[in-house]
């Protein structure tokens, strides 16, 4: 697996230097270094609501007047986090639930259905899918980007399928890299700690001419092992090596390219814990898990004229995963296509088609997937129609995707939103969406075994996918009002009722010799909830940020199901959390960041609630050097946040940390 990794790194850095030796037609005009310190005073509360998105519709609009639930972490608020990953950065979405496994594996969910293979949230990393058709998540260990690189996380609650497509049901998180030019010079970033060993990143952007940017990284991480639950080494430390690249280029006045890539080699332990159908019934055994993967995107944009504009992306995604429990290799191709234009001086129309094609390749172990190669397609266009309906005041948004996979077929994914603002500081929203999640091919072609006590008696259960396994369907309802009731503060509601339908159940099939279940869609239900997130500066040195969520669940089996293993699935994510953020300016040079953060308990796998606290401390002794200190979950010596799901693997604890981190600009 390091020779495919290696393999990867000298094919990405051989592009980069063949580019650069093609492109570099005149010398390298002299540069300010990037990356300046920003201070939280420079922005007031409605400029940093005014930031601009692009992840509601695909087109660029300002956060106060996007007519969905959305909440940006800006570079600032990943600078001042003392958050070392991209899921740890999440813990400051409100409604979002962010829960760590053990060393390597993460829980991520908004509005409920969390687990370690939640299915119903898209990612993106600048348009490119991070979601894994195998089983319908995301591999969040293997998304180890520099931190420093990232312009901006979205995140919208609620459904995005009308221009993202099927799986974005109940939210979508996409997280934009800087252009390069906002990256030019030299960051040396180190940090070293008691449970992250060493997190180590080189990045250096440069000009090649008038027009165009480049930077290339390196990043290393190192992780301790975590504990079990009863106490005693888990034995699931892990590192990763990753390297990458990215162009930027003004073709012309009009046309603008991007061209970037990324390769990577993690390397893990784990301790499994597989119920077997067979005395005893379970088999501890350490496994090693590596998975190598690279991806190269190329994207152009054209200004067509001042009220029209398209864009067109292609990418390229290899995973390949080496473990005990299923072996597998994805190949993703992608391409995109997106026109907007200016219909009159009331419509604002966009529309977009896309192809996706994924191999999947497998090795059967202990889960199986039969056949073991297979090749899938998507074809998808979607239109939208933003609609001026009273100047200023009152504004409409219609529009759907629609597509056609090999799974279910062709899907129609609508929307209605609409956005009033009675005042330039008060803005209402609400929105009607209906979103699909496709089965995922453990689901529909997969196998695995499992045993469950009964009594006294150890039972075996084979589960099977169904070849007619259907797309789960919501029909969301969201009303949300945004304020400024003065120059300092804002204020974010949104409420939400979502009615789901097909949902996944486990039907029995046989209960002798042993129990056979088969996937299918015999579960329904609804959630319902609200969220309030607020943006206070106290004073110009001091901003208190904090935030609040509220979910409650409801689901049970058709009268006709024969399921009784989805029981709880209600109580796997939490009915209230809160959390508080302080960043506080004490000199020019000095930083403290305080976060305290209240999750409630999760019945369904014995999880009790908790309240962690992180602590940061930075001094800037001169202008490109900063060295901080950071704490985090400091009131306890270890909590428990989450269990591995299908019973594959042993429950860990996440421990108290610290660690020591300098960043140097050159």
């Amino acid at each position: 697996m390091r020779k495919t990794f290696m393999s990867c790194v000298v094919l990405l850095v051989t592009t980069t230097f063949v580019f650069l030796r093609c492109s570099y037609t005149a010398s390298a005009q002299e540069v300010d270094s990037g990356d300046e310190i920003s201070d939280i005073t420079e922005m007031s509360i409605e400029e940093l609501m005014n930031i601009e998105v692009t992840s509601v519709s695909k087109k660029k609009e300002k956060l106060s007047e996007s007519s969905a639930a959305v909440f940006v972490i800006t570079q600032e608020d990943i600078r001042r986090s003392s958050a070392k990953t991209i899921p740890e950065l999440l813990r400051m979405v409100p409604g979002l639930h962010v829960a760590r496994i053990n060393a390597q594996a993460w829980a991520i969910s908004v509005r409920g259905f969390n687990g370690e293979f939640a299915n119903k949230l898209l990612v993106l990393m600048d348009g490119r899918s991070l979601y894994v058709p195998h089983f319908s998540g995301v591999y969040w260990q293997l998304q180890d980007f520099v931190l420093d690189d990232i312009e901006r996380i979205e995140v919208i609650r609620g459904p995005g399928a009308s221009v993202w497509g099927a799986n974005a049901v109940n939210g979508v998180i996409n997280i934009i890299t800087q252009n390069s030019r906002d990256t030019q010079g030299g960051l040396l970033n180190t940090l070293i700690g008691n449970e992250e060993k060493m997190i180590s990143s080189i990045r250096y952007g440069g000009q090649l001419d008038v027009s165009t940017w480049y930077r290339i990284y390196a990043k290393y991480s190192l992780r301790d092992n975590s504990v079990f639950r009863h106490d005693g080494s888990a034995e699931d430390s892990g590192d990763m090596f990753q390297g990458g690249f990215r162009f930027d280029i003004d073709i012309t006045e009009r046309d603008s390219m991007t061209l970037q890539g990324d390769s990577y080699d993690h390397d893990s332990a784990t301790t499994e814990q597989i119920p077997m159908p067979i005395p005893p019934f379970s088999r501890t055994f350490k496994d090693r898990v590596e998975a190598c993967g690279s991806n190269l995107l190329w994207r152009w944009n054209r200004v067509i004229s001042e009220t029209s504009s398209s864009t067109l992306q292609f990418y390229y995604d290899r995973l390949d995963i080496t473990n005990d429990i299923l072996p597998i290799v994805h190949d993703t191709i992608d391409l995109d296509f997106q026109h907007r234009v200016m219909l009159g001086s009331r419509h604002d129309f966009i529309w977009g088609v896309g192809y996706r094609t994924i191999r999947e390749d497998v090795d059967n172990a202990i889960f199986t997937i039969q056949p073991e190669s297979r090749r899938d397609n998507l074809l998808s266009a979607f239109v939208q129609d933003d609609i001026t309906l009273v100047e200023k005041l009152l504004e409409l948004t219609i529009g759907s995707k629609f597509e056609d996979n090999d799974y279910t077929g062709f899907e129609i994914q609508p929307t209605m939103r609409i956005l009033w603002k009675p005042h330039k500081h008060h803005n209402v929203w609400a929105a009607i969406s209906r979103a699909a999640r496709t089965p995922s091919t453990m689901e529909v072609d997969g196998r695995v075994t499992y045993v469950v006590p009964v009594g006294n008696f150890d039972v075996p259960i084979t589960a099977f996918g169904d070849d007619d396994y259907k797309s789960e369907y919501i029909d969301a309802y969201e009303v949300g009002y945004r304020m400024f009731p003065m120059k300092n503060l804002s204020l974010d509601f949104a409420t939400f009722y979502n009615a789901y339908d097909n949902l996944r159940s486990l039907e029995t099939v046989s209960l002798f010799p042993s129990i056979v279940l088969l996937s299918d869609n015999k579960m329904k239900g609804y959630t319902y909830g609200a969220e309030v997130a607020a943006d206070c500066m106290l004073l110009n040195w001091w901003r208190l940020r904090g935030a609040y969520s509220y979910l409650q669940m409801h689901l049970e089996p058709d009268s006709d199901s024969g399921d009784i293993f989805s029981e709880g699935t209600e109580d796997l994510s939490p009915h209230h959390q809160a959390h508080l953020w302080s960043s506080m300016d004490i000199t020019n040079d000095i930083e403290i960041d305080a976060g305290i953060r209240h999750v409630d308990r999760l019945p369904a796998i014995d999880v009790g609630s908790y309240t962690s606290f992180d602590l940061r401390l930075e001094w800037r002794p001169v202008k490109d050097l900063e060295i901080s200190i950071a704490g985090q979950n400091l009131l306890r010596n270890t909590h428990t946040e989450f269990d591995p799901e299908f019973g594959i693997g042993m429950p860990s604890k996440v421990e108290r940390s610290v660690y020591l981190q300098l960043r140097w600009r050159f």
